[in-house]
């Protein structure tokens, strides 16, 4: 396999997502606003790095961008040293970023005219995920574009979907988060309804998890909860940013969603009590004080 991509952000998801590239055999070139990230991504994976996203660019097939939020993902994208203006006719841009469905809808139209592909791609399964290549892959876009980098990124995923139009793989995310959010907060009130009433909480949800209590976040993180270990994972300032964009989203369409506010004031009291960096699981600090 020779084919050449560019992957466009280098942070705690980003930097093992390329380097499965690389070590599935395409040929990466990659660029982070911090270069010397770059330079240490290249030197353990011998792939290649730019000084600006179009570089990077230049003549790939496929260009992933991972970055932060909507503002992130515009910054090195648009402009003379975007990866639009690198990019040439048949090429597909893949948007692994947590944005919004607006900005799907918007870089769609770019790419469009300019002849390029476009999905909207937003991962889950957090760093853990994309270090293991284990990530779950929600898009948007049509068939074309899928088939062309579908392959690609089954490199670091294990499921990757078409789920619809431009736009529907930020919706997806959306949906993800909001269950999400409501099952974390419910771990949290269960242990700690459990350390109130004197229970062996490590003993009641071994046997739990076998049940229809069961979730991923119940699996991996109570032992971590009861020892009061926050310092890793996914942050509790990505969480609010993700619940805002769906809260934005569904006052747009007209949803209603209770629970997801408050959990999002919630995580605004973890974040007043200094849990900005936190895992999300953190919520159970609040129930503690």
């Amino acid at each position: 396999m020779s084919q050449k991509v560019a992957f466009i952000g280098l942070g705690v998801m980003g930097y093992p997502m390329a380097g499965h590239l690389q070590k599935s055999g395409y040929q990466v070139c990659v660029y982070n606003r911090t270069s010397i990230k770059a330079q240490k991504w290249v030197e353990q994976y011998t792939g290649s790095m730019a000084n600006t996203p179009a570089q990077a660019a230049k003549d790939a097939d496929i260009v992933f961008v991972c970055v932060g939020n909507d503002d992130d993902v515009r910054q090195v994208v648009y402009g003379d040293h975007g990866a639009l203006a690198g990019m040439t006719a048949g090429a597909v841009l893949v948007d692994h970023s947590t944005a919004s469905a607006e900005l799907a809808r918007e870089l769609a139209q770019r790419c469009t005219e300019q002849q390029i592909g476009f999905l909207d791609a937003p991962v889950s399964g957090g760093q853990a995920g994309a270090e293991n290549g284990q990530l779950t892959i929600m898009v948007g876009g049509d068939e074309q574009s899928f088939a062309k980098a579908n392959d690609a990124m089954q490199a670091y995923s294990r499921c990757c979907r078409l789920l619809g139009e431009h736009g529907s793989g930020q919706l997806a995310k959306m949906m993800n988060q909001i269950c999400i959010a409501g099952v974390v907060q419910g771990l949290a009130e269960a242990l700690h309804f459990g350390q109130q009433a004197g229970m062996d909480c490590a003993a009641v949800i071994e046997v739990i998890s076998q049940g229809a209590a069961q979730s991923w976040q119940m699996q991996n993180r109570y032992k971590t909860m009861l020892n009061g270990e926050y310092e890793f994972g996914f942050a509790v300032d990505w969480m609010r940013k993700d619940l805002n964009i769906a809260l934005n989203e569904a006052r747009k369409n007209g949803s209603s969603l209770p629970l997801t506010a408050l959990v999002d004031q919630f995580y605004a009291e973890v974040q007043k009590a200094g849990g900005h960096r936190w895992d999300t699981s953190s919520l159970l600090t609040r129930l503690q004080k």
